[in-house]
């Protein structure tokens, strides 16, 4: 779809920031070619049951209409002239419709855990890899597919601020496509939002505890996650550890009742107790030894870092080592976020609410949602493979 633009000098500029909107609502409709594909073979060769498939998938089959729907306006806006003059009105008509894809990001993380699972069986696994190896998936696995939606949306707020950019202020279209900017923002805010609090929802179920008393209030009070990710601790034992809003909880990978679950290693450490020490390389040494005690030479345990409690369960300590420097760092930031954004909540918005039980109601508690990887709120896991 070509589009010619009135102008002189900054015409081809904003000619060229306009293409990957009108390319995204035409790519979006890849999405058929990955429900005949993949949905309906599986189906018919018994490979995976109607439920899981449904799981899976989710409501793709819904967000067909939405973007073709965008099609059919771009194409009128073109008519039987070559260019097209404002996109602001047709997109901001357009973007509400887009509170659809709530429903279907909320559903990833379990289709994400269910696919993976199901990927262990050998039918299952030799059929995404005949696929893969097909011309049609461009080598991507349906993981990729599944996940296009989300990512196209993310990137619309960034598109349109290329547009506005080469959009002159006097411009007709200036306007309605800042407006259009910030409605996209507030939607991609409440995709984001809800994921957010799907995933917690879906890693607070997956939890699984030895005792009750690691059922502490500040899990279930707890609307998303910061980050989680595998890390081992000095004895050199593969830990999963997630950091939460209200508490960090680290657990060991575990099967149970034919899935996987997370066992709960110890007690979990509310946030407003925690303490977080970054470990200079050599600190730590593998077995349990400090300063490198059962280590030969000069090697030395790297990429370590301890997080402990200061509160009811002073003493508890967990030396913790991330696979790189680089995702280290990550945790490091992250977890010193998450102490100060609450440390600042509870000083300018609930002064008092260290005192109060664990039992309290925290529905007033601003939302602190903290993306290590980007900005977009979606992509939080750091994991080791």
């Amino acid at each position: 779809m070509l589009l010619g633009l009135h102008g002189e000098t900054s015409s081809n500029t904003r000619k060229a920031s306009l293409m990957p909107v009108l390319n995204g609502a035409v790519s979006s409709l890849c999405v058929p070619v990955t429900l005949q594909a993949y949905y309906e073979p599986m189906l018919k060769l018994d490979i995976m049951t109607e439920s899981e498939l449904g799981q899976i998938f989710g409501t793709l089959d819904s967000l067909i209409p939405l973007h073709e729907e965008l099609q059919l306006k771009l194409q009128n806006l073109r008519g039987t002239k070559n260019y097209v003059e404002e996109v602001g009105p047709t997109l901001l008509d357009w973007f509400p419709c887009l509170e659809a894809y709530i429903t279907y990001c909320c559903n990833q993380v379990a289709a994400k855990a269910l696919l993976d699972l199901k990927k262990q069986e050998r039918r299952v696994d030799e059929f995404l890899r005949l696929c893969q190896e097909s011309s049609f998936s461009r080598r991507l696995d349906l993981w990729n597919f599944l996940d296009l939606p989300r990512s196209r949306l993310v990137k619309y707020p960034l598109l349109l601020k290329e547009i506005l950019k080469n959009t002159a202020a006097d411009h007709p279209d200036h306007e309605p496509l800042q407006e259009a900017l910030e409605l996209i923002q507030r939607v991609v805010s409440q995709v984001n939002g809800k994921t957010g609090e799907a995933e917690c929802q879906f890693y607070r179920c997956g939890l699984y505890y030895l005792e009750d008393s690691q059922r502490v209030a500040e899990i279930q009070l707890s609307r998303y996650l910061y980050c989680h990710g595998d890390l081992k601790n000095n004895k050199g034992q593969k830990l999963h550890v997630f950091l939460f809003e209200l508490v960090l909880v680290v657990t060991r990978p575990v099967s149970h009742n034919d899935s996987l679950q997370f066992q709960v290693y110890r007690q979990p450490i509310p946030i407003g107790d925690l303490v977080l020490e970054d470990l200079p390389d050599g600190e730590v040494g593998m077995g349990g030894s400090f300063r490198g005690a059962f280590t030969s030479g000069n090697e030395k345990a790297k990429n370590f870092f301890r997080v402990s409690s200061k509160g009811r369960l002073k003493g508890q300590a967990h030396s913790l080592q991330a696979n790189d420097s680089f995702n280290k760092q990550q945790w490091v930031t992250c977890i010193r976020q998450a102490i100060v954004s609450y440390r600042d909540q509870q000083d300018s918005s609930h002064p008092s609410l260290l005192s109060q039980s664990p039992n309290s109601s925290l529905e007033d508690i601003a939302d602190l949602s903290l993306d290590c990887d980007d900005k977009g709120g979606m992509d939080v896991e750091m994991s080791n493979t």
